[in-house]
């Protein structure tokens, strides 16, 4: 009995310093994560300011301005449009309301006036934010579910029907420009009956309240944006990730793995896939931004109420506080993204860390 009691002493006290060094290595890495968090978040800042500078001045090479096209009512006087620049500050020089801008964003979040829309940016921003935000991440999450497996089934079974298929409707998406998918999706529709194919809602529905009929109606408006607008990032997500795990499969630990007798199973989704995934998740974080700038063309076409046209059209207005504020969002988005993919690469790839 001694002995026995002495011998689960010792294993209780070996099981405790591992648990101790399991915790303390834990710490460590959390530890190490959260620095190298904040010091990207802090490089941000100067990266954002810079990017800033270049938006506004890009804007600012825009040959005349909304406010140009007042002179040329005759309801308004050069008075009265030197008034409004004086009221709105664009009568001062530009660093001055370079300034005036981005400390309005910073501090205030205003984004400026929307001259074109009578309105603050802002309030214009956010009634267009939910759909596009909605539409972007159904479109990135079905695309994804769809082209990481049949990426990983054409790289296992390369001469079957599976591969044969989907490397045909790969090469067609990747061929086949966003618009003209749309184009052919709305003459089909047409083509068998249907009416009001574009929207998000048939005109009966725009205003009313939810239902169950206006859901059913949003779902039979919403399958031709998502097919249009996911087809060319299948194809070429599908591909991407078809060709990383073949280059997975050819390197010596998976055949070391498979001369070790570890199940066919085990080498190909806990070795190679786990592998082979790695850079997709840095395009995942080079996606984000088009939660804000999806598909410009496709969403024109279809007239969806998203970002897209919204930055279209203050372009072609001269709009500047508007497309100034979605081409600042885009650019945070960006940052904000690969961001996220390098902490999602340190937790997906365990030889990755940021001490």
């Amino acid at each position: 009995m001694g002995q026995g009691a002495l011998a689960f002493l010792a294993q209780f006290s070996a099981w405790e310093s591992n648990l101790g060094r399991s915790t303390i290595s834990t710490l460590r890495g959390v530890t190490a994560m959260l620095i190298y968090t904040a010091r990207r978040l802090l490089l941000a800042i100067p990266t954002l300011v810079l990017i800033s500078m270049l938006i506004f001045a890009v804007m600012q090479l825009q040959p005349g301005g909304f406010l140009s096209n007042y002179l040329d009512d005759p309801r308004f006087s050069e008075e009265t449009v030197n008034n409004i620049k004086r009221q709105f500050g664009l009568d001062q020089p530009l660093h001055i309301q370079y300034w005036n801008w981005l400390t309005s964003i910073v501090f205030r979040g205003d984004f400026g006036f929307s001259f074109l829309s009578g309105r603050p940016v802002s309030s214009i921003i956010w009634e267009r934010v939910g759909w596009t935000v909605a539409l972007a991440s159904l479109t990135l999450a079905i695309t994804w579910l769809i082209a990481v497996p049949l990426g990983i089934a054409t790289a296992l079974r390369r001469r079957g029907v599976l591969a044969t298929g989907s490397n045909f409707l790969g090469y067609m998406g990747l061929a086949t420009p966003d618009f003209l998918i749309a184009l052919l999706l709305i003459y089909m529709v047409l083509s068998l009956g249907g009416t009001n194919v574009g929207g998000l809602f048939s005109p009966q529905y725009i205003d009313a309240p939810w239902s169950w009929d206006r859901f059913i109606n949003f779902l039979s408006h919403l399958w031709i944006p998502i097919v249009a607008m996911s087809a060319e990032g299948l194809a070429g997500l599908m591909r991407q990730m078809r060709a990383n795990l073949l280059d997975v499969l050819g390197m010596d630990y998976i055949r070391t793995a498979r001369a070790k007798g570890l199940a066919e199973r085990v080498v190909i989704y806990r070795h190679a896939v786990r592998n082979a995934i790695n850079p997709m998740i840095s395009l995942a974080g080079l996606s984000l931004p088009q939660l804000i700038s999806s598909d410009i063309v496709v969403a024109k076409l279809l007239s969806l109420p998203t970002m897209g046209p919204l930055l279209l059209d203050s372009l072609f207005a001269k709009d500047q506080q508007v497309a100034m504020a979605i081409l600042m969002l885009s650019a945070v988005l960006l940052v904000v993204g690969n961001l996220l993919a390098d902490i999602a690469l340190s937790l997906a790839d365990p030889r990755i860390r940021y001490d």
